[in-house]
């Protein structure tokens, strides 16, 4: 078996006035916020999937459903802390991540460090190993115009174990 293997990941949520906003375990502060069964943090569902897939682990959807009462609410940030256990128990590392979130407002790039600390921390994957850029799409589609947040997630994983 290859030690190394990619994988991507993507979110939408729909954006609602009133809602929390929390994007890559960071709260932000705006009028709407995501919608969803967790606290909706696109980015980190993102990361997740990519990670599962990267280890052929099915999805965040299989390991965490949108129906399961005990998630209702859950902070995603132990939902990719659930994901890092998972890929360790089938001897994986996590080795770096690249994300891309598209929103138009709120701008988050002063906030971009702060995603990439948690994330970090979370995947211990080590200082710098993680990127988070953000873009607009200039007003063309549902997060052109407001209405929703997406995230796309490249992860690269590798085996823990000589000879894995």
């Amino acid at each position: 078996m290859f030690p190394y293997r990619i994988g991507m990941g993507y979110d939408v949520h729909q954006l609602e006035t009133g809602l929390p906003f929390v994007l890559g375990g960071v709260t932000l502060h705006h009028h709407s916020g995501a919608v969803g069964h967790s606290d909706a943090d696109v980015l980190l569902h993102a990361i997740c999937d990519a990670l599962l897939g990267a280890a052929a682990l099915r999805d965040i959807g299989f390991h965490f459903p949108d129906n399961d009462p005990a998630l209702k609410g859950i902070d995603s940030r132990i939902l990719l802390k659930r994901t890092v256990e998972i890929l360790k128990a089938n001897g994986w590392e996590v080795g770096n991540i690249d994300c891309t979130i598209a929103l138009e407002k709120p701008k988050i790039a002063a906030h971009i460090s702060d995603m990439q600390s948690v994330i970090e921390k979370i995947t211990l994957s080590g200082e710098g190993s993680i990127s988070v850029k953000a873009t607009t799409t200039e007003g063309l589609g549902f997060t052109g115009r407001g209405e929703g947040v997406a995230a796309w997630a490249v992860a690269l994983i590798y085996r823990n174990t000589p000879n894995g």
